[in-house]
């Protein structure tokens, strides 16, 4: 059968997961009477909860007799890694675009790494049926992006169409007929070129792997695209490193094709289509599975390096244990060490006490999965605040810095600006109308700046700013950031809260807890008012007396506490201090439990 291998990218939330609903559905993929989902390829809990797509995953349809894979890819940054992997796969992309936002601080970053490898694109413009749509805008604006991104005569004559997703067409004209998807399916076949590994089907077999997965059944499972030869169930292969060091020979026990939304066993894979094979016990991620005539391994693309460092340790509070069963350091990291094996994004070290383990990645909401995933299985961790890895270039120390893409109302564009520009060290790179009473702001900020920076956002423009970031170079050292300015109210007694303490304490700050939740010494309750911390007694009741005036009984009306999500608490906390996370619970609190180490570490840090 004719192939065709293609990935859908696009920045966050731009439709690629819908689009690709639909061109299952009107494939035929799909019984006319089957149930299906919304969404039906983010399959993970935490995809379907968040709304975006984290992993990537690969499925396929048949068109007029050419079967098309395609390769769903996460939109955020925070997972480039996937998409880094994945774009070696495939023989074109199709280019998903906002049609009112046009491209988008993601656009470019998965754009940048397509273009690279040579990939032509298709863009789709999608959402022009919205009401503040302007493809046309949109359209140059992803000419002008290519151009900047040094695309080529032949990536720069881009073929386009109009579509939307979640409506069910895409037509190569803005007042075509709107019916269906014909036009995209007839424009991958025609404009994407069939796999060249097709024409290498007599040579040695050949494959990289890509993407790493596990089944219950069948164990470890390893997907790719095969580059050359062919391979059958039974046949005995081997798995280089991606230095050629032999790590291991291995049969065959199933071949496992994509069709639809499951995968199928096939007998014989050929150069050209995308397999996942098992059998293997070592083989991982960028090793290249081959026939035993072959010595040379296949070049892995390579991957970006992580520009921030998380410590996860183990969670020694008195509250430990009580909510989760994994709980020893040992457990944790070879949790983490399994999360590494898959994610070539993620990079895991010990400390020097081997009680804690620093893990290197993207950004927080990499971290923030990771975690969120971890305490679902039932993993108890202490988490400390994101630090920044730092680079030396040229013998001079240089820092990640991010390009920041803010759309905001009008009104608020100084506060942003004021707070982007002075305190956090960016420089504002460019500043435009962004539709009615909207502004978009452009600015390269250093990394370190926008470590907890986004609460502050939301605050300053009262929930309606949008902010989107992604890498964009390393540069020089831009001196001290500061950082928190407010101290926290610390419990200095263990038990439960009390409605009259908490209502008490309002006057001197802001609520992490309510009554009845358990409390320690050295946890973090609330937000100090000034910029010093404080130890309070949350468990202090009212004194009572057997005398009752209708003056004297006050109701206790307490605010509502803040209760923060777990990338809030982990760019909320200071350096002294960490997020305790259990399946349960999510606890902030200081570094040092005990009060007189507490003050030890004050005085010598001050």
């Amino acid at each position: 059968m004719d192939l065709r291998n293609i990935a859908i990218i696009a920045h966050v939330d731009h439709g690629k997961t819908t689009l690709v609903d639909e061109l299952l559905k009107q494939s035929g993929t799909f019984r006319e009477n089957q149930a299906t989902t919304e969404r039906a390829l983010d399959s993970n809990d935490l995809e379907r909860e968040r709304g975006i797509t984290i992993l990537a995953k690969a499925t396929s349809v048949e068109w007029k007799g050419t079967r098309v894979n395609i390769v769903d890819t996460p939109g955020h940054a925070d997972f480039g890694g996937e998409v880094e992997r994945i774009l070696s796969m495939v023989d074109g992309v199709v280019l998903l675009v906002d049609a009112a936002e046009g491209p988008m601080p993601q656009t470019k970053f998965v754009t940048s790494k397509a273009l690279a490898l040579g990939l032509r694109p298709i863009v789709v413009l999608n959402k022009v049926d919205k009401p503040d749509a302007e493809p046309d805008r949109a359209l140059d604006e992803v000419f002008d992006l290519f151009a900047a991104l040094d695309a080529d005569e032949d990536q720069l004559d881009f073929p386009h169409l109009y579509a939307s997703g979640r409506s069910g067409w895409a037509d190569a004209d803005l007042d075509g007929p709107r019916k269906d998807l014909d036009a995209l399916f007839d424009l991958i076949v025609r404009h994407v070129p069939p796999p060249r590994q097709q024409s290498r089907t007599d040579e040695d077999f050949r494959m990289l792997a890509t993407t790493l997965g596990a089944d219950p059944f069948v164990g470890r499972l390893l997907t790719g695209r095969v580059e050359s030869g062919k391979l059958k169930v039974g046949a005995t292969v081997q798995a280089l490193s991606r230095i050629g060091q032999k790590i291991e020979q291995f049969r065959v026990t199933r071949i496992q094709a994509f069709r639809g939304l499951g995968q199928q066993d096939i007998d014989e894979a050929v150069a050209g289509d995308i397999v996942s094979i098992a059998g293997m016990s070592k083989a991982t991620v960028a090793d290249t599975v081959c026939a035993l005539a072959v010595d040379e391994p296949l070049d892995a693309q390579p991957i970006d390096p992580p520009t921030i460092t998380v410590t996860f340790g183990i969670n020694d509070s008195p509250l430990a244990g009580r909510d989760g069963k994994k709980v020893q350091s040992r457990v944790i990291r070879d949790r983490l060490m399994k999360e590494a094996e898959s994610n070539v994004a993620i990079k895991i070290s010990d400390t020097p006490g081997g009680e804690a383990f620093e893990v290197a990645g993207r950004g927080e909401l990499q971290m923030g999965v990771l975690i969120e995933n971890m305490r679902r299985e039932g993993f108890e961790l202490s988490i400390s605040r994101p630090q920044v890895l730092f680079r030396e270039i040229d013998g001079a120390q240089h820092e990640p810095v991010e390009e920041v893409t803010i759309d905001v109302d009008d009104e608020y564009t100084g506060a942003v600006i004021e707070k982007i520009t002075g305190t956090r060290k960016g420089e504002l790179a460019e500043m435009k109308p962004a539709g009615e009473g909207k502004t978009r702001i452009i600015a390269h900020v250093p990394s370190r700046g926008l470590i907890g920076y986004h609460g502050e956002f939301l605050t300053d423009t009262r929930g309606t700013g949008v902010l989107n970031r992604v890498f964009h170079e390393w540069a020089p050292f831009k001196g001290p950031i500061p950082g928190r300015r407010a101290g926290v109210l610390i419990s200095m007694e263990d038990g439960e809260a009390v409605a009259y303490a908490l209502w008490n304490l309002e006057e001197r700050g802001r609520m992490f807890v309510g009554p009845q939740a358990k409390v320690y010494q050295g946890m973090v309750i609330g937000e100090h008012s000034r910029d010093n911390d404080l130890e309070v007694n949350p468990l202090k009741g009212k004194k009572l007396t057997n005398v009752r005036a209708s003056g004297s009984d006050e109701a206790v009306r307490l605010t509502p506490h803040i209760q923060f999500s777990l990338e809030e608490a982990i760019a909320y906390i200071d350096d002294d201090e960490l997020v305790e996370v259990t399946p349960n619970a999510i606890r902030l609190r200081k570094r040092f439990l005990d009060p007189h180490e507490r003050k030890r570490q004050a005085r010598a840090a001050s």
